[in-house]
């Protein structure tokens, strides 16, 4: 596809020329800058904007890129048997630290206890067991989370302030995410909670998300929410198209997705939990240790509400529901 041709040279335009983008090796076996391992489970030019989030947190706490650090980017592309490579590639070298998204966290968990990990995550660590408390993590882990999984009441309890007439909601969830049954289970009790039917649809690619939005559509479902995870993140503008095209209404787990044309979103700033991964990696740079660093928590959770969207599906948006909303994007 041509945006992702396009969303593929921004990457490389963000890192300053294709030869930037991967092998550092040779590089950094020639220097003494210390190597800081970037490694996503899904598409690198899908996150743009948290590598620039992530430099701007390292340049916060007085490393830049090239300059006294280096930082080698890799993902699997969305393969979780791509992980194994750079993740041996990592260890073998040292990095001094990895940065990762939840799901490639288990996999360089399971691998190293020496090198120093930092998460960013959507879902709650302890549970998954990624560390051994928020407060005081141990080993070699710690990282940011901002518990995108586990808000599904107050997205229904929004998305019905909007349809006050629906009856029924889709629920789209990445089986193979960490935190997938926890969701589930979160948002049929959110969902019986304020009288609505509940469908779950399981989805793990592309065509499966068109797919899933198209069954819904056909069994006359009302409103529409995600389980979190990189994987929807990743294809938020498929989703964002689809659910225009079906005349949808959607509540999203990033506010990217509104940004990008959705209806509305409740989520804390994913953007900001990498900027507070990139001040993390550079305090363990500086010689802290991971597992004396508190996993970090949001402090706030926002609600960004596209009235252009709104409008274009014909609803109308109640005085309540504007005075609630965070940003309204017009």
């Amino acid at each position: 596809m041509q945006f992702d041709h396009l969303r593929r040279r921004e990457f490389i335009a963000l890192l300053g020329g294709a030869a930037a983008v991967w092998p550092f090796a040779a590089r950094a076996q020639q220097s003494s800058m210390p190597v800081i391992g970037f490694l996503r489970s899904t598409p690198l030019a899908d996150a743009v904007h948290l590598v620039t989030a992530f430099r701007e947190g390292l340049r916060e706490a007085g490393f830049v890129e090239n300059r006294n650090v280096t930082v080698d980017y890799r993902s699997a592309e969305g393969q979780r048997d791509q992980l194994s490579a750079p993740i041996a590639d990592f260890i073998r070298r040292p990095a001094a630290v990895i940065v990762v998204n939840a799901e490639a966290a288990h996999f360089v968990k399971a691998a190293t206890t020496a090198v120093p990990i930092v998460f960013a995550t959507g879902t709650d660590p302890v549970r998954d067991g990624l560390v051994g408390s928020l407060n005081r993590p141990g080993g070699n882990v710690t990282g940011v989370t901002f518990f995108a999984g586990l808000l599904s009441a107050k997205r229904l309890e929004l998305l019905r302030q909007l349809v006050p007439k629906a009856t029924t909601a889709a629920l789209l969830v990445n089986p193979s995410g960490p935190d997938a049954e926890a969701v589930r289970k979160d948002a049929q009790a959110a969902a019986q909670a304020i009288g609505l039917q509940l469908m779950s649809l399981d989805v793990a690619s592309a065509r499966e998300i068109e797919q899933a939005i198209a069954t819904s559509v056909e069994r006359g479902i009302d409103v529409l929410q995600f389980g979190s995870g990189a994987f929807f993140n990743s294809h938020r503008e498929l989703i964002v198209a689809l659910a225009a095209r079906h005349r949808l209404p959607t509540i999203y787990n990033w506010r990217e997705a509104v940004a990008a044309g959705g209806l509305m979103s409740y989520a804390a700033s994913i953007t900001d939990a990498y900027r507070q991964a990139g001040i993390y990696a550079a305090r363990i740079l500086k010689g802290e240790k991971p597992g004396d660093l508190p996993v970090m928590q949001p402090t706030k959770f926002e609600f960004v509400l596209n009235l252009k969207t709104a409008k274009a599906l014909g609803l109308d948006v109640p005085d309540r529901l504007l005075a609630l909303a965070d940003e309204v994007i017009e």
